[in-house]
Protein backbone atom coordinates (compact mmCIF):
# COMPACT_ATOMS: atom_id res chain seq x y z
CA UNK A 1 0.00 0.00 0.00
CA UNK A 2 1.44 3.18 -1.03
CA UNK A 3 1.49 5.51 2.01
CA UNK A 4 2.91 8.96 0.73
CA UNK A 5 1.93 11.94 1.38
CA UNK A 6 -0.73 13.25 -1.29
CA UNK A 7 0.68 16.33 -3.25
CA UNK A 8 -1.50 19.72 -3.06
CA UNK A 9 -1.27 19.27 -6.54
CA UNK A 10 -3.73 15.95 -5.98
CA UNK A 11 -5.47 17.64 -3.04
CA UNK A 12 -6.61 20.20 -5.41
CA UNK A 13 -7.77 17.63 -7.98
CA UNK A 14 -5.03 18.21 -10.30
CA UNK A 15 -5.22 19.48 -14.00
CA UNK A 16 -8.65 20.10 -14.26
CA UNK A 17 -8.55 22.07 -10.81
CA UNK A 18 -5.40 23.94 -11.14
CA UNK A 19 -7.24 25.13 -15.25
CA UNK A 20 -10.11 26.26 -13.45
CA UNK A 21 -8.14 28.34 -10.85
CA UNK A 22 -6.11 30.44 -13.16
CA UNK A 23 -9.27 30.71 -15.77
CA UNK A 24 -10.45 32.38 -12.06
CA UNK A 25 -7.70 34.03 -11.03
CA UNK A 26 -6.71 36.44 -14.31
CA UNK A 27 -9.73 38.42 -14.54
CA UNK A 28 -9.24 39.31 -11.19
CA UNK A 29 -5.64 40.36 -11.96
CA UNK A 30 -7.01 42.18 -15.08
CA UNK A 31 -9.75 43.97 -13.01
CA UNK A 32 -7.62 45.25 -9.56
CA UNK A 33 -6.42 49.15 -10.25
CA UNK A 34 -2.75 47.89 -8.71
CA UNK A 35 -2.37 44.56 -10.72
CA UNK A 36 -4.45 44.84 -14.88
CA UNK A 37 -1.56 47.35 -15.80
CA UNK A 38 1.28 44.87 -15.33
CA UNK A 39 -0.31 42.48 -17.53
CA UNK A 40 -0.76 42.24 -21.46
CA UNK A 41 -4.11 42.61 -22.66
CA UNK A 42 -3.83 39.56 -24.61
CA UNK A 43 -3.67 37.15 -21.04
CA UNK A 44 -3.63 33.66 -22.34
CA UNK A 45 -0.12 33.16 -22.77
CA UNK A 46 0.42 34.39 -19.47
CA UNK A 47 -2.27 32.05 -17.81
CA UNK A 48 -0.91 29.30 -19.88
CA UNK A 49 2.51 30.09 -18.37
CA UNK A 50 1.27 30.30 -14.99
CA UNK A 51 -0.97 26.78 -15.29
CA UNK A 52 2.66 25.09 -15.99
CA UNK A 53 3.76 26.85 -13.30
CA UNK A 54 1.19 26.02 -10.63
CA UNK A 55 1.08 22.52 -11.89
CA UNK A 56 4.56 22.42 -11.09
CA UNK A 57 4.52 24.33 -7.78
CA UNK A 58 1.76 22.34 -6.12
CA UNK A 59 3.62 19.01 -7.04
CA UNK A 60 2.08 18.07 -10.31
CA UNK A 61 4.38 17.05 -13.28
CA UNK A 62 7.39 19.44 -13.81
CA UNK A 63 5.44 21.47 -17.27
CA UNK A 64 6.38 24.75 -16.20
CA UNK A 65 10.72 23.29 -16.10
CA UNK A 66 9.83 20.70 -19.59
CA UNK A 67 8.92 24.13 -21.47
CA UNK A 68 10.98 26.33 -20.09
CA UNK A 69 13.24 25.34 -18.07
CA UNK A 70 14.10 26.47 -14.40
CA UNK A 71 11.70 28.79 -13.04
CA UNK A 72 13.66 31.58 -11.81
CA UNK A 73 10.41 33.01 -10.78
CA UNK A 74 12.09 36.04 -8.88
CA UNK A 75 14.26 36.90 -11.98
CA UNK A 76 11.64 36.67 -14.45
CA UNK A 77 9.00 39.20 -12.23
CA UNK A 78 12.29 41.85 -11.94
CA UNK A 79 11.12 43.70 -14.87
CA UNK A 80 7.76 44.51 -13.42
CA UNK A 81 7.62 47.29 -10.25
CA UNK A 82 6.29 44.77 -7.36
CA UNK A 83 5.26 46.20 -4.37
CA UNK A 84 4.26 44.71 -0.40
CA UNK A 85 1.08 46.06 -2.10
CA UNK A 86 0.96 44.60 -5.25
CA UNK A 87 1.97 41.21 -3.77
CA UNK A 88 -0.82 41.39 -1.36
CA UNK A 89 -3.07 42.07 -4.19
CA UNK A 90 -2.13 39.35 -5.63
CA UNK A 91 -2.73 37.01 -3.14
CA UNK A 92 -6.32 38.66 -2.28
CA UNK A 93 -6.75 37.45 -5.78
CA UNK A 94 -5.99 34.42 -5.57
CA UNK A 95 -7.39 34.07 -2.21
CA UNK A 96 -11.08 34.90 -3.94
CA UNK A 97 -10.16 32.69 -6.94
CA UNK A 98 -9.62 29.84 -4.41
CA UNK A 99 -13.12 31.00 -2.87
CA UNK A 100 -14.82 30.93 -6.10
CA UNK A 101 -13.87 27.65 -7.06
CA UNK A 102 -15.59 26.33 -3.40
CA UNK A 103 -12.52 24.38 -2.35
CA UNK A 104 -12.50 23.52 1.40
CA UNK A 105 -11.38 26.23 3.95
CA UNK A 106 -8.20 24.80 5.18
CA UNK A 107 -7.02 23.77 1.71
CA UNK A 108 -7.60 27.12 0.77
CA UNK A 109 -5.43 28.37 3.86
CA UNK A 110 -3.17 26.15 2.66
CA UNK A 111 -2.31 27.02 -0.69
CA UNK A 112 -2.22 30.78 0.03
CA UNK A 113 0.30 30.29 2.65
CA UNK A 114 2.00 28.30 0.22
CA UNK A 115 1.95 30.86 -2.12
CA UNK A 116 2.64 34.02 0.60
CA UNK A 117 6.38 33.18 0.45
CA UNK A 118 6.91 33.63 -3.32
CA UNK A 119 4.76 36.25 -3.46
CA UNK A 120 6.61 38.34 -0.77
CA UNK A 121 10.32 37.58 -2.60
CA UNK A 122 9.37 38.83 -5.49
CA UNK A 123 9.10 42.16 -4.23
CA UNK A 124 11.53 44.83 -5.41
CA UNK A 125 10.59 48.15 -5.01
CA UNK A 126 8.20 50.00 -2.45
CA UNK A 127 7.26 52.84 -4.11
CA UNK A 128 5.39 51.02 -7.55
CA UNK A 129 8.65 52.86 -9.73
CA UNK A 130 11.58 51.43 -11.35
CA UNK A 131 12.34 47.64 -9.39
CA UNK A 132 15.50 47.24 -7.91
Amino acid sequence: MDRREMTIYEALGGEETIRRLVEAFYPKVQAHPLLGPLFPEHIQPVMDKQYLFLSQFFGGPPLYSERYGHPMMRARHLPFPITPQRAEAWLDCMNSALSELQLAPELQHFVIERLRGPAMHFVNTTDGGDPT
